[in-house]
């Protein structure tokens, strides 16, 4: 999979005095440091990382962390101090540290879409003519415009009100028209400012779940900056936590909730709920991938069940007697027709698959579940293995 976005040892100073400041930081000195010596304040220091397209990366940290100041790189609006940040569309690349003006623009333009904290829409303006505000700065007419407005407005559940204003239209309906006013560029790359945190839980929730679903239609790469870590974990393919403008741990929810690479990483997930953010993946015993096709028994820990594959098809035995256990596909849905605790069955899930979908998986079969990728099988997940993911507690690396 390619990138992006490219962040490569980013550095950014906010002051007059960067030569110093940069000396400064090289030398050890931290963001108060540097600020008493100064004046400049430090944003970021030394971050690198890729974001691959298609996936969602959530910047967080606390209140100054440096996560927007970072997010902001990406379209120029902070400009980088020292490094190289190089975004990708296809076979086109621009390094946003060195581009000229006209290329910038363009990348804003077309490239790179921002949806803000606070919708940002005109109160003269229309729901329609919001949206459509930067087709119309680009010089579309009106009714290739239009036509392109009202599809997003679907997009996003709001082509019905169209002709509105924003006093009009509630909170989340407002940030609906931010994320349809995104949309309406095509550009491939979203960077989200906090969009959600000025809103009721409920409604906040409803609009994760919304992004997930578009994310799925569009597969944009979104950068998304946010302070909550529930929120990162459900949104995120990868999660940038940052401290004092440091990135101090980078890698997938499991990492982190699993292994955090510090007492100020541990600190935020201790009191997380795991069965909103592990997979099956992170707790399986996982199959060699020799034993995923073929013929051959299968391991499995704690279970009175014998799992086998021959000539690459699965067969289950229960008590010694092959092939009487019924497998049942998993695909987001339970099967409404089985009984509580029907231990005639053993459920097939892609090992994606999260654990509270495990534990609903668990509430009618004691037996262990088939976790797959891409159609073969990648583990298996019995008892033990299930309640010691009940009980996980992160602690930080050494």
């Amino acid at each position: 999979m390619s990138n992006a976005v490219e962040f490569d040892n980013i550095d950014v100073i906010f002051g007059n005095n960067q030569a110093k400041s940069l000396e400064l930081l090289d030398a050890g000195k931290n963001r108060d440091e540097i600020a008493e010596a100064t004046g400049d304040i430090l944003g970021v220091a030394n971050v690198s990382f890729d974001v691959p397209q298609g996936e969602i990366c959530v910047l967080m940290g606390l209140s100054g962390s440096g996560k927007s100041s970072l997010l902001r790189c990406v379209n120029g609006l902070n400009k980088v101090s020292r490094g190289s940040l190089r975004v990708h569309d296809g076979d086109w690349m621009v390094d946003v540290t060195t581009c000229d003006t006209k290329t910038l623009r363009d990348l804003r333009r077309k490239c790179v879409a921002m949806v803000f904290q606070q919708f940002g829409l005109f109160p003269w303006r229309t729901v329609e003519d919001n949206v459509g505000f930067g087709l119309e700065l680009d010089g579309m007419g009106p009714k290739q415009r239009r036509e392109i407005v009202r599809e997003k407005l679907a997009l996003v559940g709001l082509d019905q009100w169209a002709d509105k204003y924003a006093h009009e239209l509630s909170g989340g309906m407002q940030q609906r028209v931010g994320l349809a006013r995104a949309f309406a560029t095509d550009a491939p790359i979203l960077l989200m400012d906090e969009p959600f945190s000025a809103l009721d839980p409920l409604i906040r929730n409803r609009l994760q779940d919304e992004l997930l679903d578009l994310q799925d239609k569009l597969n944009k790469t979104i950068l998304f900056v946010s302070h909550d870590l529930d929120e990162a974990m459900k949104l995120g393919n990868s999660i940038a936590i940052m401290e004092g403008g440091y990135v101090v741990q980078h890698g997938t929810p499991e990492d982190i909730a699993l292994r955090p690479a510090n007492g100020y990483v541990a600190d935020f997930v201790a009191h997380m709920n795991p069965v909103h953010i592990l997979r099956g993946r992170a707790i399986m015993q996982r199959v060699a991938k020799d034993q995923r096709t073929g013929s051959g028994d299968l391991p499995i820990k704690d279970e009175n069940i014998r799992i086998s594959l021959e000539n690459g098809i699965i067969r289950a035995a229960h008590d010694g007697d092959l092939g009487e256990l019924k497998l049942i596909n998993y695909t987001g849905d339970l099967p409404t027709d089985l009984d509580p605790m029907d231990n005639s069955v053993i459920f097939v899930a892609d090992d994606t698959v999260l654990l509270k979908d495990l534990i609903d998986m668990r509430g009618i079969t004691q037996n262990p579940v088939l976790l797959t990728h891409e159609g073969r099988i990648s583990g298996t997940l019995g008892r033990k293995a299930f309640f010691e993911s009940l009980t996980q507690t992160a602690s930080p690396a050494d």
